[in-house]
């Protein structure tokens, strides 16, 4: 079997002390720290579900033990229980063992992907379709190529040709038609930062407004590049204004997260150190987020790099020049979701909620059930649709017998998940990021 963990530099895994570091004795050594005491149950989103042992983390362990120690084979069944983990990490928030779950699921895939090379015990397992490859491979590993879809993307809704395929059914209940249904309005990047125009791309620089406080850069990813274009922009509009130049590496790439919790290794390490070279060239104080599960996946790169990554919201909650910024009241009740990797990976679900205590009038509260995932979690809502609407359906009639007027959320694949589905409940709640609703209360032209 091919070794797809040695495939990972030091940036990726922190390496576990072993007098044999191969795949098998680091995932033995891993599962071995777990004591069994089921307090991650009640945490686990699958388990809450099914009810099933093989659904929660201590049962996904015993199985990830019994793989590599060869008590048990890895079959069709071991796979299924393994993908119908979401990763969303809840368990390992709450691990007084602090076993390291995410690295284990990961390690563990790694050596899924590389049992494909030869047939399973039989042929069951979901296998990727060729296009799925071909969009991992061309796009999301090559996200400037987003930037030429944007406008055919544009076009294509404002032709109305989105809302008539998803009412026509010519897709049914495939892959397309729910990427068709969740693809949101698609925004154009800003060229200035004082006004307003736009470009199919980002400037490399966008300079401060006012007194000059330091030098940041933007992590755009891949999927958030052309779909969450609107938070980019208000993101550099409001840095800009507290006096912060604001980098665009064009360089920058994908951050790895779809790939490495595919198994794909060798592609998650080569995008890993292309992020690492584009952002290192700069001096800068630190490397903005907007996307939750980017940052997660960036902040454990373990690498100077990585110390210098944060969440949007917790870097403007420490900002200075609030002084100078006039923010619009808004008698609104706004509900915030905290996505799962701004909360048990990067630990800032607390600063969204203080960041928009910033509106005048605006009353802030949390969404119920804030400690379970949604089940957007990177592609789990395509590729177990079943389990990830099943999550979201007790959020969606939270959401439903409110009052708010706003949902913000930290994560562009929750955005997605949860606002397609209230658009067709016809609810008239708009999800957005907190920072786009703040920047428009500063006045910003869309």
């Amino acid at each position: 079997m091919v070794s797809c963990l040695s495939l990972l530099p030091e940036i990726i895994i922190k390496p576990t002390k072993l007098v044999s570091d191969s795949p098998s004795n680091i995932l033995l050594a891993e599962t071995n720290r777990c004591v069994s005491c089921g307090l991650c149950l009640p945490h686990c989103p699958t388990y809450r579900i099914t009810l099933s042992e093989a659904d929660s983390p201590r049962g996904r362990i015993a199985l990830m033990s019994g793989v590599a120690s060869g008590r048990i084979p890895m079959n069709s069944r071991f796979v299924q229980h393994i993908d119908g983990c979401l990763t969303c990490r809840s368990c390992e928030a709450v691990c007084p063992s602090n076993v390291a779950y995410g690295q284990l699921v990961d390690n563990t895939r790694a050596l899924m992907a590389a049992s494909l090379l030869s047939p399973l015990e039989d042929k069951t397992a979901i296998q990727k379709s060729w296009l799925r490859v071909i969009v991992e491979k061309e796009f999301i590993a090559k996200p400037t190529r987003f930037d030429a879809l944007r406008s055919l993307l544009r076009f294509y809704q404002k032709l109305g040709l989105q809302r008539l395929l998803n009412k026509s059914g010519l897709l049914k209940k495939t892959k397309l038609a729910t990427l068709n249904t969740q693809l949101p309005h698609i925004h154009m990047p800003r060229t200035s930062s004082s006004k307003a125009d736009v470009s199919k791309s980002w400037s490399k620089i966008y300079f401060p407004i006012g007194k000059p406080r330091g030098e940041v850069g933007l992590f755009l990813g891949c999927v958030a590049r052309l779909a969450d274009a609107a938070t980019h922009n208000a993101s550099i509009y409001v840095l800009n204004r507290l006096g912060y130049t604001v980098h665009v590496p064009p360089m920058q790439t994908c951050c790895g997260a779809l790939h490495q919790h595919g198994g794909d290794t060798k592609t998650t390490a080569q995008l890993a150190q292309q992020n690492v070279e584009a952002f290192n060239r700069l001096n800068l104080h630190a490397i903005i987020t907007t996307t939750s599960g980017c940052g997660a996946q960036l902040a454990e790169y373990h690498s100077d790099f990585s110390t210098k990554v944060v969440d949007i919201s917790k870097f403007l909650v420490a900002a200075d020049g609030w002084e100078d910024i006039k923010i619009t009241p808004l008698q609104y009740e706004i509900m915030v979701h905290d996505p799962c990797t701004l909360r048990n990976v990067l630990h800032s679900s607390k600063y969204p909620y203080t960041l928009l205590t910033r509106i005048p009038g605006a009353l802030v509260i949390p969404l119920a059930g804030n400690d379970q995932c949604c089940g957007a979690a990177g592609t789990y809502f395509l590729d177990q649709p079943v389990m990830a609407k099943t999550l979201l359906s007790d959020k969606i009639t939270a959401l439903n017998n409110s009052n708010a007027h706003f949902l913000v959320t930290s994560n562009i694949g929750c955005t997605m998940h949860i606002s397609s589905t209230l658009r067709n409940t016809n609810s008239e709640i708009e999800v957005l990021h907190p920072v786009t609703l703040l920047a428009r209360q500063m006045n910003m032209l869309s």
